[in-house]
């Protein structure tokens, strides 16, 4: 072996470029028959490892972000769920809500693709290089319930408002206690113009008073999750039992409107509350 290729070949050893590494040979061998030229046999070696790695960095993303099975905006069919604007959708998937912080709404009954369609977009944002972590309310609440009963709810708040995009999934499905819907309070107000959210509930903001166990609460929640938002409503059947409709009795069958109230009207930054309970605004 001719000492300049295996000074390449250390050199990629201690860059560890594991992927050129391996397709060296072969495209030295290109090189050698006249099929591509020096400057194409770099740009190989380079795009080769370049992949790898993108693919590495998309992986450990996806698993760090909980994204875990994977959906895309491509798998969903839109064609089960006309009350969807399609081009809307994929506009999102340009993520320029991420750039301006703005809390994207998905709201519609159970098994209508909210989660998928939440879970698509944060796949689009890591694949973008943003930093996504996705968890249900239920989870969210339980992890800063137990932070708080550690002494560690203020790392823990700073760790959830990190992420360019939060993930809420399942806002309404559990009742949530009072102590539960102060932390969450805590947590919007600390991403409040400073992170983009994506949260999918089954409920009408109208009910949120109802959900969170305090009106009030519920009220400062939504004064925040409002100012800057986007909300997207699905109307239609479950798309997880549409080959068993016939066995879902009538009156439970998906089609209810979840109407959002208009956003509220606001004068500057929201007031601070004033302690542990004290919700205002």
């Amino acid at each position: 072996m001719p000492p300049v290729t295996e000074r390449i070949r250390q050199s990629l050893v201690s860059l560890h470029m594991a992927r050129a590494l391996e397709t060296l040979d072969q495209t030295l061998s290109r090189l050698e028959k006249g099929e591509i030229s020096a400057i194409e046999a770099i740009d190989e070696l380079l795009a080769e490892e370049l992949i790898l790695r993108e693919g590495r960095r998309i992986g450990v993303g996806l698993r760090t972000a909980r994204l875990t099975p994977i959906k895309t905006l491509e798998s969903f069919d839109f064609s089960f769920q006309p009350s969807l604007d399609r081009h809307r959708i994929m506009a999102l998937a340009q993520l320029e809500f991420i750039k301006r912080a703005e809390v994207l709404h998905f709201l519609g009954p159970p098994g209508t693709g909210k989660s998928h369609l939440a879970t698509a977009l944060g796949v689009a944002a890591v694949r973008a290089g943003r930093s996504v972590y996705r968890n249900t309310l239920a989870e969210l609440i339980e992890a800063l319930s137990k932070a708080e009963r550690e002494g560690r709810l203020v790392e823990k708040i700073r760790f959830y408002a990190r992420a360019s995009l939060l993930i809420v999934d399942e806002i309404g499905y559990l009742p949530i206690t009072s102590g539960g819907a102060n932390l969450f309070f805590q947590l919007v107000n600390a991403r409040y113009e400073k992170g983009a959210m994506i949260l999918t509930s089954n409920r009408g903001f109208a009910e949120w008073g109802e959900i969170f166990g305090d009106p009030v609460v519920a009220t400062a929640l939504l004064d925040r999750l409002l100012h800057h938002a986007v909300v997207v409503q699905i109307e239609g059947a479950s798309y997880r039992l549409r080959h068993h409709a016939d066995l879902i009795p009538e009156h439970t069958r998906a089609h209810a409107n979840i109407t959002p109230p208009p956003p509220p009207k606001r004068r500057g930054r929201p007031p601070k509350i004033g302690g542990a309970n004290q919700f205002s605004g």
